[in-house]
């Protein structure tokens, strides 16, 4: 992590201001199985403390920790009792069957490239993109990924960057070929410094 941050902050003296306001990088991971993913989803589009309670409450009904055919024995009444949507309902039971089914691996994600675990995850019904760079940078550690479509990132450079929109997805990779190849990090930073009320 220190190589990361001395690299950061060597390679972009914006990212280095904020580093510097910020203070140690304190990612925190998961484990890269079907939990997590499942979680992630429950998660999606929600605030933190919303989400917390559902998925606490769905955790509940499901079993701990959260495995394809626990969340396959529940009904669509059962999930919507703990107030999951019908969207999101469908999603848990996709990613659950093709779990069950062995079309996702997730012993084997360790070993894909970035490119190829977005190809794997995004089969599934509601993992789009931004889910799967989450993924890899949360529960695969990987440190070099780029989530374009993550409001907050987009924020974050607009702010820094003096941009006058939100940036797109062409403008993020311009500002973060500097980052490379510790662009998880440097995306990290980018979230915390919206915290920061002295930014």
């Amino acid at each position: 992590m220190r190589k990361a941050v001395n690299h950061l902050k060597k390679s972009d003296f914006i990212l280095r201001s904020i580093i510097e306001r910020v203070g140690p990088c304190r990612m925190e991971f998961g484990v890269p199985e079907f939990a997590s993913l499942a979680e992630s989803i429950v998660y999606q589009q929600l605030n933190g403390k919303a989400a917390a309670t559902i998925f606490e409450r769905f955790a509940a009904l499901a079993g701990a920790p959260l495995t394809p055919e626990g969340i396959l024995k529940l009904s669509d009444a059962q999930l919507r009792g703990v107030g999951l949507s019908k969207q999101k309902s469908a999603y848990l039971k996709d990613l659950s069957a093709k779990t069950a089914a062995g079309l996702l691996d997730f012993a084997k994600l360790p070993d894909l490239s970035d490119e190829d675990v977005i190809k794997h995850l995004t089969q599934v019904k509601g993992i789009g993109e931004w889910t799967a760079h989450m993924f890899l940078m949360f529960s695969l550690r990987r440190p070099n990924v780029l989530p374009t479509g993550d409001y907050g990132v987009q924020m974050a450079i607009k702010k820094h960057y003096k941009k006058r929109k939100l940036p797109k997805a062409k403008d993020m990779e311009k500002i973060a070929r500097a980052w490379a190849p510790y662009r998880s990090v440097a995306c990290w930073y980018m979230w915390r410094s919206l915290d920061i009320k002295t930014l």
